[in-house]
């Protein structure tokens, strides 16, 4: 199969991209009536569309999703999300979580997400019911998204007991990824070395909730920072909110930056759910609620973005279009510029691929054809008009498409 598209770093060259086998075999420019093109087999003459990488979701709980209609009152803090959704818990069954889940995969893979990552609840509560729903989504949906599955400890462990062993077993059972979050348990370090030991035992990456919150001395990211080193993890921990570090003085942020950095660690910043929680305390000058991503970004740390959560007490919106995510982002940390849509793009791809350690990834030679044809000629348009998906492939396999393929310049050539 060629595609016919915008391809290319700068998006200002027609390229041929081959694909053959599931993978990218071919990129070069475009050259009108080429007989190699012609004798490929199929055709998609994309007609200047911008193409890019399958794009990523790093951060999202399927298990969470879509609780609206089951919550008796609204949640305005991060606690109250919390201790709603311990209790809507208490009554999910695997056919509930099944359901819920499968709404936001299909959403996502219409919205041209060929990757995700998704919590999965790991408590007494639940137990290990929504890992065996999302070990099942996973294999159901292989040949259309490809899901990393994190056992996530959202009520501390602890605090919790029990389910450090329930951790264990997850792992055992295909976990991809060691969740964790700080502000749950009492005792920081002893929650965090739990964490660490599982993730360097079990040679899984690292991905925590971490100092959600609007309180300048919650800076649990300062120990993380630290056991990174002393684990040997640079480069396997993400972690998620950091929303306190926007509320400390420039200089102090700035160090801390500089150390993150250095150490390797993955910020994702969820914008829907920390813009609609963070500030609340204020009662003059709100604050936006977000982690500095300008500033990380400025100080070489990889910084990208994710949906968080879908239409539940932590988000009462969203629709797992990552695209939506990215254009909330640029609102509301002013990245406006053309090199500024440039990251915000690369932050749904290649950015996130890195923290999730993607291996075949991306637009070159071998990787897969995990790719999304935009209605688009340039990426402006692309993300500030949340531009429609025209063709979701995995693996060089059509699985999503705005329109019918039969009318969308799709032809079959003869060899």
């Amino acid at each position: 199969m060629i595609i016919q598209c915008f391809a290319n770093p700068q998006f200002d060259t027609l390229m041929d991209v081959g694909i053959k086998d599931g993978r990218i075999i071919s990129l070069r420019q475009h050259l009108p009536n080429d007989p190699n093109v012609l004798s490929a087999g199929q055709l998609i003459q994309a007609e200047g569309r911008v193409l890019l990488p399958g794009f990523i979701e790093p951060h999202i709980h399927l298990d969470k999703a879509f609780l609206l209609n089951q919550m008796t009152q609204d949640a305005n803090s991060v606690e109250q999300a919390i201790a709603s959704t311990l209790e809507l818990k208490r009554s999910f069954t695997k056919k509930d979580i099944e359901a819920r889940s499968i709404q936001v995969i299909q959403q996502a893979i219409a919205h041209g997400v060929t990757h995700m990552r998704c919590h999965a609840e790991i408590d007494p509560i639940v137990g290990l019911l929504s890992l065996e729903v999302m070990l099942k989504l996973k294999e159901h949906y292989r040949d259309q998204i490809t899901l990393q599955i994190v056992a996530f400890p959202q009520e501390g462990i602890q605090k919790q007991p029990g389910t450090e062993e329930l951790l264990i077993q997850a792992l055992q059972l295909g976990a991809d990824v060691v969740g964790g979050i700080t502000y749950q348990d009492g005792d920081l370090q002893e929650h965090l070395t739990t964490v660490f030991d599982l993730a360097k035992a079990f040679n899984k990456p690292l991905d925590l909730h971490v100092d959600f919150s609007d309180d300048p001395s919650m800076l649990a990211i300062l120990t993380i920072i630290r056991m990174t080193h002393a684990y040997g993890m640079q480069g396997r921990v993400s972690v998620g909110h950091l929303t306190s570090l926007g509320s400390l003085p420039y200089g102090e942020a700035r160090t801390i930056c500089q150390s993150i950095a250095e150490a390797g660690i993955h910020v994702m910043s969820l914008p829907a759910t920390d813009l609609y929680l963070g500030g609340r305390g204020d009662d003059h000058r709100h604050r936006r609620g977000l982690t500095p991503v300008s500033l990380l970004l400025e100080q070489g740390v990889n910084v990208i973005y994710g949906s968080n959560n879908i239409q539940n007490p932590f988000t009462p919106f969203g629709t797992a279009d990552p695209l939506d995510i990215g254009m909330l982002l640029a609102q509301t940390a002013y990245m406006g510029s053309k090199q500024d849509v440039v990251t915000l793009v690369e932050m749904v791809t290649t950015r996130a691929a890195q923290a999730l350690e993607l291996t075949n990834y991306g637009l070159h030679i071998g990787a897969d054809a995990d790719l999304v044809l935009l209605e688009a000629s340039n990426l402006r348009s692309a993300v500030y008009e949340r531009a429609p998906r025209r063709f979701v492939w995995k693996r060089g396999q059509l699985v999503a498409s705005t329109v019918k393929q039969t009318t969308f310049y799709h032809t079959q050539m003869s060899s």
